[in-house]
């Protein structure tokens, strides 16, 4: 198996922003789908934070003088480097998570895809703009956009490559530094893409990464930076925003979701079956936009139920770096303690499982079948909260709007997905839905995947957006520059303030007849 070597560990080690860390405690990192110690990486401090925020500093000055094509340029190279050692990724990100290589190959693509986007299109965005002034010919005004400064960015365990550098590619573009804390479980993926960003020409101290607890070194980025991006739990997220609001900085963050799936009457049943699989197990389920109830019209939900079961109980699940599994393990014990919880919750308070409903320590310590429920309670766990794993539950309805009503009765709005019998009908369930995606005919790629369209959560699945315009103009403070030309607002010289303000109302009604006032 293609596990990343003892040296390549070492490497990537010396690029922690932690001074002297071979003197310091250090956290073991394991290989997932063994439970072998795969290398260990120093625990940093709020000063090791500080002292990077002030390093990343100095250096986003000189980095925003840069102009934003010289920038770009990096992230071109960039995106040519991540699919060059495309392999070495995939294999780092199995290693450290135990996800199939089709769920780390996403991570692949998605940075390389965020990279170039960005690149294409940061200089035209955050090139200065004229807009219409206070008053036609008498007044110019621009609008530019200046970078915040210093960016925090906290990443997650379940997508840990993609998370920890696509939202700083665009903070980055924008003219900012970043510091970065990886999630504890992760630290290698992140510093693998990191090392690929140095080497594609980023100053080292414009992007640091500093891994540690969340409450100390999480808590260093919110207290010392211009703004703050997370990717996690609601509850987490929450307690981030009381933070970041008290110091009136900028806060983004992706977070829960507790994503519907609605499959109508006239749906392509086969097609619903095969897509559900990814919607539903990509990465295990560990996947905040990964699809958790399925609603089905009860003309169809048998159907459905017994072709859905078939496929999932027929998946391979395993550990291998190659494309031949379906699903790997999850990323730790507790994880899998918490979907055995869902799982035994539902089932004693009358659940049926379709499919799975075990741990599987036949194929190692981390893994979990893929679960398919019916019959699930309203009191149990997993029918409002999240379970972030392999399970799903399927709820027959009596028609769409049920379906809808459904959907939409929870406190999440991340992401959903429609199935009907056409586009038309789709599109017109999805517009319907309180989500901040919705995928018509799929689970959640081709919305995630459009990095020009804003993602991100309504409710309390997230505040702000990533991908998009607004993706990369949140790191960014606009800021208004008018100038006053041939007179100013107090009139001619030698025309009394009483004539002049006579005049006024009747120029400033007569505005209304200029195209674009």
């Amino acid at each position: 198996m293609p596990v990343p070597t003892a040296a390549t560990f070492a490497r990537l080690a010396d690029l922690i922003a932690i001074p002297d860390a071979a003197d310091r405690p250090t956290r073991s990192v394991v290989e997932a789908f063994t439970g072998k110690e795969l290398a260990t990486v120093p625990v940093g401090t709020a000063q090791d934070a500080k002292d990077a925020i002030a390093r990343a500093r100095v250096a986003q000055k000189e980095w925003a003088t840069r102009p934003v094509a010289e920038r770009a340029a990096i992230f071109h190279r960039y995106r040519d480097l991540v699919l060059e050692n495309r392999d070495a990724l995939m294999d780092m990100a199995q290693a450290e998570t135990g996800k199939s290589r089709a769920a780390a190959q996403e991570e692949v693509l998605d940075i390389s895809m965020t990279a170039r986007h960005y690149a294409r299109v940061a200089p035209k965005l955050l090139r200065p703009r004229r807009i219409s002034g206070m008053l036609p010919g008498l007044t110019k005004t621009v609008v530019r956009y200046q970078p915040k400064g210093v960016v925090g960015v906290i990443s997650p365990w379940n997508y840990p490559m993609t998370l920890a550098v696509s939202d700083a590619v665009a903070a980055l573009l924008a003219g900012n530094a970043v510091v970065l804390k990886p999630d504890s479980q992760t630290p290698y993926c992140a510093l693998a893409c990191v090392d690929l960003l140095y080497q594609a020409g980023l100053p080292r101290d414009l992007f640091a990464v500093v891994p540690g607890p969340g409450s100390v070194v999480g808590t260093a980025l919110v207290e010392n930076t211009e703004y703050l991006m997370f990717t996690g739990s609601s509850a987490t997220g929450q307690l981030l925003a009381e933070q970041a609001g008290r110091r009136l900085i900028g806060f983004s963050a992706e977070l829960g979701g507790k994503n519907p799936m609605i499959v109508t009457a006239g749906a392509n049943l086969r097609e619903v079956t095969d897509a559900a699989v990814r919607a539903c197990y990509s990465n295990s389920g560990q996947l905040c936009i990964s699809i958790e109830r399925i609603y089905v019209e009860e003309s169809i939900a048998p159907e459905f139920t017994r072709m859905f079961g078939d496929r999932v109980r027929n998946m391979k699940l395993g550990a291998g770096y190659d494309f031949g599994i379906e699903m790997g393990s999850l990323v730790s014990e507790a994880q899998v303690k918490a979907v055995s919880s869902h799982v035994d919750d539902a089932v004693v308070k009358g659940a049926t499982v379709v499919a799975g409903g075990k741990a599987r320590p036949d194929l190692g310590p981390l893994f979990f079948e893929p679960t398919v429920l019916t019959g699930v309670p309203e009191d149990a766990e997993c029918y409002r909260d999240e379970t972030f794993g392999p399970l799903v539950s399927i709820y027959p309805v009596a028609d769409v709007d049920e379906a809808i009503d459904r959907a939409n009765d929870t406190e999440y709005g991340l992401n959903a997905s429609v199935w009907a019998g056409t586009k038309a009908e789709g599109e017109a369930i999805a517009a319907r839905i309180h989500a901040g995606t919705v995928n018509v005919d799929e689970g959640y790629a081709p919305a995630w995947g459009s990095t020009g369209a804003p993602m991100g959560g309504m409710g309390v699945s997230g505040v702000g957006r990533r991908h998009g315009d607004d993706g990369l103009l949140k790191y960014t403070e606009p800021q208004t520059i008018a100038t006053t030309r041939i007179l100013n607002l107090g009139g001619p010289r030698g025309l009394s303030p009483k004539v002049w303000a006579k005049i006024m109302p009747p120029f400033v009604k007569a505005l209304q007849w200029i195209p674009g006032r």
